[in-house]
């Protein structure tokens, strides 16, 4: 098989990076550019130590980047430029994997509303296809745009959505509450992510309806239901440097056995969806640098609500792995490639 070229945009954000880390590796690809709008002209191991001699080429401008002929372009651009930048390959036919939010909410007015800014090409939103290989998989595979999922989504959408597809099963209320490690704020400098802000300390913020992600996960998961369903959602910043952790409480009408059955079944071939028992919770450490979902189902005794709890690496299955497990999908590669 030739190798696929590959560009990255916004090549020095941390998910940047992981995907520099995985594509070196990858067997089928070759990277043709990194791009970087702060560091243009350095070597990438300049920016990023721990990259020398994985990837020591020079990062060139996102203007320079749009003139390259590519088989895929990967953006780890930022919300509102990801999309306007990636248009310029979009109309030379070159797929897009991107990591931003721009491509994952199907209606233009709502994304408007949460990111308070016009898409720059509101009639592309259809076209693209959410990039969740374990539900969409089939389109996936030919899509010319692809949506990667956000972090919080990702850990909160690959438990539910199989019991919101199971016939019988009835959720009332769905609350989640997840803690995200701290790479999960980017790399660009706030005061929240300073190291003594950060250290041995633990902070909500967004909580209720006012967080970002609650745009894609209202709409996979109404999506999944045929119906509207809405959740309450709590994002805490916790002292950790990645991982996230979703512990979700579920007024439905099963017990916590059955929940883990449903889903268990519905991912029983799935490569990188791990069912643990009740007794053997999923930890961020078990997930931490690898591109697994942990997942497992409590609670439920005397009325009280099903607690499902997930686990997974914020940058890697919530992030540039992820990118690559679709990108694998897209271009006919086993989607472990690279990955384990």
């Amino acid at each position: 098989m030739a190798e696929i070229k590959t560009g990255i945009l916004g090549a020095t954000a941390y998910t940047g990076l992981e995907l520099v880390k995985i594509l070196a590796k990858h067997p089928h690809v070759s990277i043709s550019f990194i791009s970087s709008r702060s560091f243009t002209g350095k070597r990438f191991s300049e920016v990023f130590g721990e990259a020398t001699g994985i990837c020591d080429e020079t990062l060139i401008s996102t203007e320079e980047a749009a003139g390259k002929d590519v088989d895929c372009v990967f953006s780890c651009l930022p919300h509102a430029l990801s999309a306007e930048l990636c248009l310029s390959f979009i109309e030379k036919d070159i797929r897009v994997i991107d990591l931003s939010a721009d491509f994952r909410i199907q209606d233009a007015k709502a994304y408007k509303k949460w990111y308070e800014h016009d898409h720059p090409k509101p009639e592309l939103l259809k076209e693209a296809v959410f990039g969740l290989p374990e539900i969409y998989r089939e389109q996936i595979k030919n899509a010319k745009i692809l949506a990667n999922p956000g972090c919080y989504p990702t850990s909160i959408l690959l438990p539910l959505i199989p019991l919101l597809k199971t016939a019988g099963v009835a959720i009332t209320s769905i609350i989640a509450d997840s803690k995200s490690g701290v790479s999960g704020a980017g790399r660009t400098l706030k005061l929240s992510s300073h190291f003594v802000e950060a250290n041995e300390n633990m902070v909500p913020y967004s909580i209720g309806r006012s967080h970002r992600h609650l745009s894609e996960i209202d709409q996979e998961l109404s999506k999944a239901a045929g119906k509207k369903v809405e959740i309450t959602f709590s994002p805490h910043l916790s002292p950790l440097n990645r991982g996230i952790l979703s512990t979700i409480y579920l007024s439905i009408n099963r017990k916590a056995g059955e929940c883990c059955t449903i889903v268990k079944d519905f991912y029983k071939d799935e490569p990188f969806i791990r069912i643990r028992a009740k007794e053997d919770l999923p930890k961020v450490s078990f997930v931490a640098n690898t591109n697994y979902c942990d997942i497992a189902f409590a609670g439920g005794e005397e009325g009280q609500p099903v607690i499902a709890v997930s686990a997974i690496d914020n940058l890697i299955k919530g992030a540039s792995g992820q990118a690559v497990q679709n990108f694998n999908i897209m271009f006919g590669i086993d989607e472990t490639e690279g990955l384990e």
